[in-house]
């Protein structure tokens, strides 16, 4: 590991998150090809028939409620205000954000072999910190920090203020992505950062257009990310078919309007209630009924992979802490945990699969829906932009349903369709924000003006702008919340 171990970054600068100005750094740590499980897992593939891997998925939006108009987590706005809504859940939220900390040393020292991933917002983490609660964080970084614990839980990285990726201004894409790392290495310390190789989509939202998949995928690719979560019906085969080995990790494909392509691991999350599924960790019993699949020259153990919203719902709140640990009580007596059916984290799986000589050119191919249908009508040997957006719109005048939306885990909302009043403020302060400061940032001092309070705090009224909440919970305040971070944005730019 590097000598950076010896750097503590500040979590909080002037006030405001630390998302910015140790780029650098955090590239450096991020993009090392060590593995990270191999040397600790008490896993053997040999003895293993299928597998599992559960996410939960944590976020509270940032919003411009608190005194004076402050910047404070919906979170603390549900504890302010106990009777609007479902405010009353604020409790049992902030509990949920922090029972993993509780319950795998709980399963650990009874002799069980837990395994959890966990997904949360850069802005639910700072968050937790603006309301104190050093208690919910302390937790986390008990089974981060502490070796005895690490073996069983991996954090995955997402976009810091929870961004549909499609409808994020392709510039910010990494952004997002890098004040996510930075800001989680700021809190667990570099060691634990150098863990995190799987990415989250928020709301699993997969871009389906060429040229933002790409980008979105090769920012992953530098920001050192191996693998990524992606939903069932978000991806097609190469030939615009369903998948058919849906347990089996796939090379997701990125193909560009000017010809170029890359790609990258996914694991497939399966169709269905995804917090249903989770709080009652339907996906070990779907393991059960499975057994081992060629994958290349090799048979491998198949992984059902799943994530769900760790606190929202009664299922969640309710069913899962029981379902949870009778799982790994169930798993402990049949096979003691580590045969049989068993629970992985994904990088673990992957690394499993790669020392038993599984390559990623031997995994399925995938690409998100609905591109099958554009690279029939674009010829490889004419791969032009012009070509590809023409495809696009001949497709959408045949079939009225074709968008380049992307798909996500709530398929019959659009993120965009209804939602100009939102997307152009969020363009328009993209926009701003890269004119002014990117000539700045590309010269060699670019390090000193990210480190600096004002280029942080216009940083963050952008990132802030694209949180999903703003479309997701409707019309009204939430859109009112969107135009105040905009115009505070722009003041700020424009000073």
């Amino acid at each position: 590991m590097l000598s950076l171990n010896t750097i503590d970054l500040p979590e909080i600068i002037d006030g405001l998150p630390n998302i910015s100005g140790w780029e650098k750094e955090v590239l450096s740590v991020v993009n090392q090809d060590a593995p990270i499980f191999l040397p600790s897992t008490n896993i053997k593939l040999e003895d293993v028939n299928a597998v599992f891997a559960i996410a939960l998925h944590m976020h509270q939006p940032t919003i411009p409620a608190g005194s004076g108009g402050s910047l404070i987590s919906h979170l603390q706005y549900m504890f302010e205000h106990p009777n609007e809504g479902d405010n009353h859940n604020a409790g049992p939220f902030a509990y949920c954000y922090s029972r993993m900390g509780e319950f795998i040393p709980e399963l650990v020292h009874q002799g069980c072999n837990p395994r959890v991933m966990l997904d949360y917002s850069g802005n639910l983490l700072w968050g937790l910190r603006q309301m104190g609660r050093d208690d919910v964080i302390n937790n986390l970084k008990r089974i981060t920090c502490d070796s005895t614990y690490q073996p069983y839980v991996e954090w995955l990285g997402t976009m810091w203020s929870h961004a549909v990726i499609p409808s994020t201004p392709i510039p910010d894409m990494k952004l997002h992505i890098l004040a996510w790392q930075q800001y989680f290495a700021a809190i667990f310390g570099w060691e634990a950062l150098a863990r995190v190789k799987g990415f989250s989509p928020p709301e699993m939202h997969l871009p389906n257009h060429p040229d933002t998949l790409f980008e979105f995928v090769k920012a992953l690719k530098e920001c050192g990310y191996r693998w990524l979560l992606v939903q069932e019906h978000s991806v097609e085969t190469i030939n615009g078919e369903s998948l058919t080995s849906k347990h089996l990790p796939h090379r997701l494909i990125a193909r560009n309007s000017q010809g170029e392509t890359i790609s990258i691991t996914a694991l497939i999350k399966t169709q269905g209630s995804d917090t249903k599924l989770v709080g009652q960790m339907q996906p070990y019993y779907e393991a059960k009924t499975l057994s081992k699949q060629k994958l290349g020259s090799i048979f491998v153990p198949p992984i059902v992979s799943q994530i769900g919203d760790g606190e929202n719902g009664g299922v969640m709140m309710n069913e899962f802490p029981s379902a949870f640990k009778q799982a790994w009580w169930d798993m402990m007596h049949n096979g003691g945990g580590k045969s049989g059916v068993v629970g992985v984290c994904g990088t673990e799986y992957l690394e499993l699969i790669a020392a038993a000589g599984c390559k990623p050119e031997d995994y399925p191919t995938c690409q998100p829906v609905g591109q099958y249908q554009i690279w029939q009508r674009v010829s490889p040997d004419n791969c032009q932009p012009e070509a590809v957006e023409k495809a696009i719109a001949e497709l959408k005048q045949i079939n009225p349903n074709f968008h380049m939306d992307g798909a996500s885990w709530t398929n019959h909302i659009s993120w965009v369709q209804g939602y100009e009043n939102v997307l152009s403020p969020m363009n328009k302060l993209s926009s701003l924000f890269h004119e002014k400061l990117d000539k700045l940032i590309s010269t060699d001092t670019a390090e000193s003006i990210t480190r600096k309070s004002d280029y942080r705090q216009i940083l963050l009224h952008n990132l802030l702008l694209q949180t999903s909440c703003f479309r997701y919970w409707g019309q009204g305040a939430w859109t009112d919340y969107a135009r105040e971070i905009y115009q505070r944005g722009e003041h700020l730019l424009q000073a």
